[in-house]
């Protein structure tokens, strides 16, 4: 429900008005249509929730929900950059406080949680701006209304027009039948993104084939709790024709992970040249070289995006030494008075023009020539500093 194709500056900003407080709507009404902002309604005897969420434009949009999901039958919004005009979208358990049926938050910990499986199938017109995606959200508290500060974990079995994940893709992985580009970047918490490298038009997996990944890589934590799974469409236009079916949600194990229909045909990600954020191929590496024996770390620093004002960096700091880190800090000097808005995956403290970026708990320790990485947003031209790096 987030914004996608986005300016990083204004992503904060987005996301909070993307929350989509549920202000009205009928307790149960299958088979209508739902029109207004934030219109919702219970599904299922209220085993699932469809929800219009249309937060990123006034334009009129309009779903016909079903049993076990929905299509557009309106979508007037056109956002020709930042974030997407909507987020409708069937999920189950609780979104700001509209929750399904007898649903508490799931500490990702729990057996019970190893359990969780989903399934959808879905439809694409053949233009458009826009992708098709679970969206799963994590909270460090049992939380059911509100803004989720943890981990937004989203699953996207295609896309068109240009649109792309928030952040900077870090890796790949293969996993609940496909092979997926992984993307991570923070909007207030941190957003993991699985970008199927074939499109497909059903999935089916356990949630543990995506979240395990994400706590892995540093990005997620099994301390955290589940509070909903959604699934729907993130329209910048175009979005009319986009329907969801087969919504279903298992707490008992059963949903496997075969490989997902591939849709036909597959859509090409094109990037467009309105508003979306430069990527800038502009790196540095740190040159330090600490004495024989003590742990050794270089730090690589990449603008990964910029706009008028601003950009992302990412960080990979590498263990060069022969056993595991404790810990880790690089370091630097800004050229010409950047600013660092916000960071993760380390704490960042300034002094003037200095940063020192230090390892969290999670993730200073790194083994003998394994990699980890954090990153930030920042104010002022992009520029790529020269760090240093030291490790214990």
């Amino acid at each position: 429900m987030r914004a996608r194709l986005i300016v990083a500056a204004a992503a904060v900003a987005a996301a909070v008005v993307g929350g989509g407080i549920v202000l009205s709507g009928p307790a149960s009404a299958e088979n209508t249509t739902l029109c207004d902002q934030y219109a919702s309604t219970k599904v299922q005897g209220g085993a699932y929730i469809v929800q219009n969420n249309r937060w990123g434009t006034s334009a009129t949009q309009c779903i016909n929900v079903s049993d076990d999901g929905f299509t557009i039958t309106q979508e007037d919004g056109v956002n020709t950059g930042g974030a997407p005009t909507s987020y409708p979208s069937i999920f189950w358990g609780c979104h700001y406080n509209n929750c399904t049926n007898n649903f508490s938050p799931i500490q990702a910990s729990a057996s019970s949680f190893a359990k969780i499986g989903s399934k959808v199938a879905m439809t694409y017109p053949s233009g458009g701006v826009w992708d098709a995606a679970y969206d799963i959200w994590f909270d460090p508290t049992a939380r059911r209304d509100g803004q989720n500060t943890g981990a937004e974990v989203m699953i996207w079995a295609n896309h068109a027009g240009g649109s792309q994940p928030v952040g900077s893709k870090v890796g790949t992985v293969t996993t609940a039948g496909g092979t997926w580009d992984v993307w991570f970047g923070n909007s207030g918490w941190n957003v993991i993104s699985y970008v199927r490298t074939s499109a497909a038009a059903s999935l089916n997996f356990k949630l543990t084939d995506f979240y395990d990944d994400a706590v892995q890589r540093g990005y997620a934590q099994k301390a955290w709790y589940l509070t909903s799974v959604q699934a729907g469409f993130e329209p910048w236009s175009g979005g009319k024709g986009l329907a969801l079916s087969g919504f279903a949600v298992t707490q008992d194990g059963s949903t496997s992970s075969p490989t997902p229909t591939t849709a036909t045909p597959t859509i090409p990600v094109v990037t467009p040249t309105t508003t979306a954020p430069t990527t800038v191929p502009t790196t540095s590496t740190s040159t330090t070289a600490p004495s024989t024996g003590s742990a050794t770390c270089t730090a690589t620093y990449k603008v990964t995006q910029s706009w008028n004002g601003g950009f992302l960096g990412d960080v990979t700091v590498k263990n060069t030494g022969g056993s595991a880190t404790k810990g880790w800090k690089a370091a630097w000097t800004w050229p010409a008075g950047q600013k660092v808005i916000s960071s993760w995956n380390a704490s960042s403290v300034t002094s003037g023009t200095k940063v020192t970026a230090s390892s969290l708990a999670y993730n200073g320790a790194v083994a003998a020539g394994a990699t980890t990485s954090f990153g930030m947003q920042v104010d002022g031209a992009s520029a790529a500093p020269k760090l240093t790096c030291s490790a214990s």
